[in-house]
């Protein structure tokens, strides 16, 4: 089975080419969107974290090879150092990958330029022992500019916002994007919703819509099966393909929980609903084997957000030679 669906780097150009750009997405029916559509392809493979199973998240090291390894797009985390420069790292701590302690925001960026973004990062030798390839060979933590630079400008890039307060880092990115001239080749996600009015003030900014959207949409097509206020045209909008769920019931005596380990909620009528307006595109985040590859390419979503380009890009190339659905 094939199906049409555009390429990650036409939809950036169709923005582009659009002479009004929405908040959540892309203004306009652009001359290249639409060609694009009559390609034949499977979902794209997004770099989690710069491709976090492959090398150091985060770090230059990550994307170059997550573009060696033919990503479609980089996914990259953003927080802000002490003197407001925004850096890339994820974890609320530098203990949990580095070689040094305390939150990104205790240190200048100068400081965590010198800091070994590589250090817990672990492979297995020749003989299947732990290895730690990047404590002889530190990689620092990188400003968001310096990933930009290091990227071509037709390179689709997924900025994931971490930090709180949100308006002090909305400005320091925006800034960031400004000087960079990116603006057309970033979209700006974060799990927390207050990031959406944060970016509101320019309105060339492009975000997913809120995780909080996302999120009771699917538990509606899951759980009512029925479709409620799907996004907007032309909307980003991106959710795990598995993920916990937990369910609460209220009783006048007090709460009964369930919890289900491995729910998948993009499934096609979920898919089917959020696409009921043109131009949606649909991000399924963690997905690292090529059965749930497959799946995810006949549930119809457009683009995965996968930690291994190394080991997603063959499965995609295999899928591109054809594939069947249940």
């Amino acid at each position: 089975m094939t199906r049409p669906i555009t390429t990650i780097r036409a939809l950036f150009a169709g923005c582009a080419a659009g002479a009004a750009l929405l908040l959540n997405g892309c203004g306009g029916d652009s001359e290249a969107r639409t060609l694009a559509h009559t390609d034949l392809a499977v979902p794209q493979v997004i770099a989690h974290r710069g491709g976090t199973g492959d090398a150091p998240e985060n770090t230059l090291v990550a994307i170059r090879a997550a573009l060696a390894n033919r990503a479609d797009a980089i996914w990259l985390t953003v927080q802000l150092s002490r003197d407001g420069v925004p850096v890339l790292y994820r974890p609320a701590d530098l203990s949990s990958l580095t070689d040094a302690r305390g939150p990104v925001a205790s240190k200048t960026a100068a400081e965590l330029a010198r800091v070994n973004a590589g250090w817990q990062f672990k492979t297995q030798d020749a003989a299947g022992h732990d290895a730690y390839p990047y404590r002889s060979a530190p990689v620092s933590i990188p400003t968001l500019a310096e990933a930009l630079a290091a990227m071509a400008p037709d390179v689709p890039v997924m900025l994931d916002m971490k930090a709180l307060p949100d308006g002090p880092q909305a400005a320091a990115v925006a800034r960031v994007l400004d000087e960079a001239g990116a603006w057309e080749r970033v979209l700006l996600y974060s799990t927390d919703a207050s990031y959406q009015q944060a970016f509101a003030a320019w309105p060339r900014a492009r975000l997913f819509e809120s995780r909080d959207a996302t999120r009771a949409r699917l538990a509606t097509v899951a759980l009512a099966h029925r479709c409620v206020a799907p996004p907007p045209a032309n909307t980003w909008t991106g959710f795990e393909w598995r993920r916990q769920v937990d369910l609460a019931e209220q009783f006048t005596l007090g709460e009964a929980r369930s919890s289900v380990a491995d729910a998948q909620l993009w499934t096609l009528p979920a898919v089917q609903c959020f696409r009921t307006n043109p131009g949606v595109r649909i991000v399924a985040i963690a997905v690292n084997s090529a059965a749930d590859y497959q799946a995810a390419a006949c549930a119809g979503v457009d683009a995965v957000l996968a930690d291994s380009p190394r080991q997603m890009a063959p499965v995609r190339e295999a899928l591109r030679r054809g594939y069947s659905c249940p």
